[in-house]
């Protein structure tokens, strides 16, 4: 009978266990933010305390009471917030509580590096003209003008620019937009952008960073919309595109006009060729935002290119003053179904126009002009409430405000950052009263207002120092990275290890399973608005379904275009926070030059810096100990030696292990039994599943634990064979470990072989005499090189390549190398 009762009572835990979720931001945290996890639950569950583990040796680190409740929401009976903020260090974690368990999580100071460039990916995709995502060209012979009063049918070359979601429509208002937003990120943040790409959108490096290569890309475009003074187009194709899933290389559309597209000019009047129409009032709304976009790129692109800036200054300052003489909106135009971007506000676009020629001009005309329009709209007007029409108040935050609080003007900037309080105030008011502090409205597109508010309580902080809003900035991020009621990232790949859309309403992802990588899809929406959008439907069933609820629903699938479609200018907009993350965690770190990678791994240091780092591997001999330790010794030069789990656990081996700690060596892993992880041949084919690979890799960290070692010492991780894919760098990636490699080129990996393996056999005098004409012919020699040797070899190799070390290292510095640990190689403190 006892039995029976703990097995019942083992059941109902199960159950109740089944029924409860920890919900934490995939990506991570950095060691200062605020950092808080909800758990959600189907129950009435009661919690007082969580706990902290590591998630590589499973012990606990940390014990907190801070838990908030916060009664039902949506799905759930009973949330809470689970508050670990006051956790600093390093590593890699999950939380347990009331019988749950989070996924894994990072905190480090590293987690959003990257993440901002990482959006490019999907903004590159989105280009129409020469598309570097399918190395072919779309859209060229755009476009036909319509609404012209005497050039109606004509052509005008308006190729270019991006896509704005799925489907190929261009607007000028979302363009300009995501211009502004990424010219903004690289002002503030420059530190967080890599030049990977050319102009053209193709690998390589042409001295510009990416982000400025995307904008200028979409920059080129408004230029052609708006060609001469008093000239501007709204739009480029309609709703007529909707004819299915294709590639944009084979789009058939048909306008009329064989493989032309419409090209709206702005009248200021009422549009739509045929059953809807807009509302528009003016012009105003796409004038200042072509001038507020043309002057911030006169400002950011000055000493790239001079004369372009010059013309942007003109041009923005003739747009402005269009803007001043035709007020009103210019909304884009809807044909064949009754979805456009309803536009209502106009003022906020000319604040922004105004404030960012004064900043560029110095011309207080222009400042007071923005601040009569800013007067005119105080708060964004969706902040605080429960509903919008689509696109009804864009840009989704003010930016004109913060302009003008930067102008070096007390009493403006203290009246335009309260404007601004005001809308983060309504928005935090309405949503403190839930666990995942989310105010803003699920409306369609509600991750692009979820992203616009995390700007404004970010900038509003940097601006003012008030960080009153720190916690819900951070819920809201949090929110788009997995702490959400769904438990996934709202960025197509982001981050590789998490849960991410992977079944995106997208013509490359369904019909050739092309990654999205970077796409910030559009996000919760109220379930009456999916009910009663047209058209719409599940393909692949509802993966969420447990999660939904009658208010909020969302869907990784394909045909809910309503909650799960990738758009541009959400993605472009993103790229500011995500940089000042980025830049703001790393003030600290290193100004060299970043280490190569392939596939995830860091293979290089800096081609700039005379250094390298000497890496030793080891598993199942060790015969050469004493002589690499010796000449280590000699020649004063710390070492990087990753070991396996087998080596660790050798009693044979434990006088070295404690030798090498005591000598200061670097002590890293190298799996616990060396799995080979991929197929030699198909790089992508993984011989080993996640949790396989995670079981080695915990087997291999706890074998070096009972050394002494602890994993937060040991995050550099070198795998077996010396052979991996990106799989297994992300989930390293998400343990907290970076994976390293050795650079090729040398053949000193090769000191393994021996003479039974006939033409795979290198003696150490072949390897010798390569390092040293290899350093010699290569153009930056041996800089940055990650150098792997073995300090223990297979019986059959007579001729040991580490008796050749001390020989080798006293040439290299003879040719004035110096030999670092990956640490100072990496610029990273011990």
């Amino acid at each position: 009978m006892k039995t029976l009762v703990i097995l019942c009572l083992f059941l109902v835990y199960t159950v109740v266990n089944a029924q409860s979720y920890i919900r934490i931001n995939q990506l991570g945290y950095t060691p200062r933010s605020v950092k808080v996890a909800v758990m959600v639950s189907k129950d009435q569950a009661q919690i007082s305390s969580f706990d902290l583990y590591n998630a590589i040796s499973d012990v606990k680190v940390y014990t907190s009471g801070k838990v908030r409740s916060f009664g039902s929401w949506g799905a759930f009976n009973s949330s809470f917030r689970l508050d670990f903020s006051e956790y600093t260090s390093d590593g890699s974690y999950y939380i347990s509580a009331g019988g749950s368990k989070s996924p894994v999580f990072r905190i480090s100071s590293g987690v959003y590096n990257g993440t901002s460039d990482f959006l490019l990916r999907y903004m590159r995709q989105q280009r129409s003209g020469y598309n570097p995502f399918l190395h072919d060209s779309c859209h060229t012979r755009d476009g036909y003008i319509i609404y012209h009063p005497t050039l109606d049918s004509t052509h005008i070359d308006v190729a270019g620019g991006w896509h704005d979601a799925t489907d190929y429509l261009q607007y000028t208002a979302t363009s300009a937009n995501a211009v502004f937003q990424m010219l903004l990120a690289y002002q503030q943040n420059p530190s967080a952008f890599e030049d990977e790409h050319m102009s053209n959108g193709e690998p390589g490096r042409n001295g510009i960073p990416d982000i400025l290569d995307e904008a200028k890309w979409g920059m080129d475009w408004l230029l052609k919309m708006n060609p001469d003074s008093g000239q501007m187009y709204n739009q480029l194709a309609d709703d007529r595109d909707h004819v299915g899933f294709r590639l944009p290389n084979e789009d058939k559309a048909d306008y009329g006009m064989g493989q032309e597209r419409p090209v709206y000019f702005c009248t200021g009047e009422i549009q739509g060729v045929m059953e809807y129409k807009n509302r528009a009032t003016g012009i105003a709304s796409t004038a200042g935002k072509f001038s507020s976009a043309f002057a911030l790129g006169s400002i950011i692109l000055k000493d790239l290119f001079p004369d372009y800036s010059d013309m942007l200054a003109r041009k923005s300052s003739e747009a402005f003053e269009f803007g001043l003489v035709h007020p009103g909106v210019c909304q884009t135009a809807p044909c064949t179904a009754p979805y456009f971007y309803e536009e209502d506000n106009w003022t906020d676009d000319m604040e922004l126009a105004g404030a960012t020629l004064f900043k560029l001009t110095g011309n207080k005309r222009y400042l007071e002009k923005a601040a009569e329009f800013g007067r005119q709209e105080l708060k964004t007007p969706w902040m605080g409430s429960d509903t919008a029409r689509h696109y009804q108040w864009y840009p989704f935050f003010n930016m004109g405000h913060w302009q003008i609080a930067a102008a070096r003007n007390s009493q403006l900037a203290n009246e335009f950052m309260n404007y601004w309080k005001q809308g983060i105030e309504a928005v935090y008011q309405r949503g403190k009263k839930n666990a995942f502090l989310n105010g803003i409205p699920f409306i369609w597109c509600s991750n692009n207002l979820t992203t616009a508010m995390i700007s404004q309580c970010h900038l509003y902080a940097r601006q003012t120092g008030d960080h009153t809003y720190d916690e819900m900035e951070a819920a809201l991020r949090d929110w788009l990275f997995g702490c959400n009621p769904w438990g996934t990232s709202m960025v197509v790949g982001l981050p590789s290890f998490g849960d991410s859309p992977s079944d995106t309403h997208s013509s490359l992802s369904l019909l050739h399973h092309y990654p999205l990588d970077g796409g910030l899809v559009d996000g919760p929406v109220y379930n009456s608005i999916y009910k009663n959008l047209k058209g719409i439907y599940l393909a692949g069933g509802d993966e969420y379904n447990d999660f939904q609820s009658d208010a909020v629903v969302y869907h990784d699938d394909h045909a809910d275009y309503s909650t799960n479609e990738p758009t541009m200018d959400g993605s472009a907009d993103l790229t500011y926070y995500l940089s000042a993350m980025q830049a703001e965690a790393n003030l600290a770190i290193s100004s060299r030059e970043a280490p190569e990678t392939d596939h995830g791994a860091i293979i290089r240091g800096s081609r700039l810096e005379k250094e390298i780092c000497l890496v030793f591997t080891g598993h199942e001999f060790a015969d050469g100990f004493e002589t690499v330790r010796q000449v280590l010794k000699k020649h004063n030069i710390s070492g990087s030696f990753f070991l396996t789990g087998d080596f660790f656990r050798n009693p044979e081996f434990a006088g070295m292990i404690n030798t090498l700690r005591k000598d200061g060596h670097y002590l890293g892993g190298h799996s616990d039994k060396h799995l080979l992880y991929c197929d030699w041949n198909n790089r992508d084919s993984l011989l080993v599943t996640r949790s396989q690979f995670i079981n080695d890799l915990k087997m291999n960290y706890a074998s070096m634990k009972e050394m002494g070692i602890e994993a937060g010492d040991a995050r550099f991780f070198l795998p077996p064979y010396e052979w991996y894919n990106d799989s297994i760098a992300s989930w390293c990636l998400q343990y907290g470990l970076q994976l390293i490699n050795f650079t090729q080129g040398t053949t000193s990996n090769q000191d393994w072989t021996y003479p039974e393996l006939k033409n795979q056999y290198i003696s150490s005098e072949a390897i010798f005499n390569h390092i040293i004409n290899y350093e010699k012919d290569m153009k930056d020699g041996m800089n940055g090189f990650i150098f792997l040797t073995h300090f223990g070899t297979d019986p059959r190799r007579k001729d040991k390549f580490y008796n050749q070390l001390d020989r080798l290292l006293t040439e290299m510095e003879k040719k004035g190398y110096t030999f670092v640990t990956l640490h100072e190689m990496l610029g990273e403190g011990r």
